[in-house]
């Protein structure tokens, strides 16, 4: 049986933030989460509640935010994607927390059409993608559905791009490195919490000591999605 994925949005937009920023891409959120972020911009998409599920074509043309979702198939999602004329080739997984599902047919699918797919999680679920996948995990530490980070999804990452309010951040993503021994070592980017002065100012900072990579959620001030 094909797998199916709750897809609370598809959309085609500008990648803001991380290693990709500038990139055209598509964008594929799914529906449920239960990390708990305080901060978090789509906690619309936290639970998935029977009575909001809809069809796709309602998903994708939709305008506003909303807590819908269609339970669709990995052909659904490309066959989408061909209907709506979209023209990018990089496809971002996103959320919610995606690898709260088995992400391994969706990218695998993409891969062969020619897509190259990007997942953002937590890091809290086990990461079940295709090999070619490319994985930015921004770990979240002791938020409200206590959910710890998995050394595993770290170790998948080829990004680690990390929010940051204040120094124990900092402290916090030290302790999640040095549970780890890569290979080939992620990308590491600070991302600073809500563009807050004093919270870019030390991510700015910590980038230049330590050689790391600055993330700045540039859609936001694009006003794009």
């Amino acid at each position: 049986m094909a797998q199916r994925y709750p897809i609370n949005e598809i959309f085609q937009t500008i990648q803001g933030e991380g290693l990709f920023t500038g990139v055209p891409a598509i964008f594929v959120r799914l529906q449920g989460c239960d990390v708990g972020c305080p901060w978090c911009d789509t906690q619309h998409t936290w639970t998935v509640s029977p009575d909001q599920e809809t069809n796709l074509h309602q998903i994708t043309d939709k305008s506003d935010t909303s807590a819908a979702w269609a339970n669709v198939t990995t052909a659904e999602i490309l066959n989408e994607f061909v209907r709506l004329g979209y023209q990018a080739n990089h496809v971002v997984i996103t959320g919610g927390e995606p690898c709260m599902y088995d992400l391994r047919e969706l990218t695998q699918a993409l891969a062969m059409q020619g897509y190259k797919s990007q997942i953002e999680t937590s890091g809290t679920y086990e990461v079940l993608v295709d090999d070619a996948a490319f994985v930015t995990v921004s770990p979240k530490v002791k938020m409200k559905g206590g959910l710890v980070v998995r050394p595993d999804a770290l170790l998948r990452a080829n990004e680690i791009k990390h929010p940051v309010a204040t120094e124990k951040d900092i402290d916090a993503l030290d302790a999640l490195l040095a549970q780890c021994s890569w290979t080939i070592p992620p990308q590491i980017c600070l991302q600073p919490i809500s563009q807050k002065p004093r919270a870019t100012q030390l991510a700015m900072e910590t980038c230049i000591a330590r050689n790391w990579r600055l993330s700045i959620q540039t859609h936001k001030y694009l006003g794009i999605d």
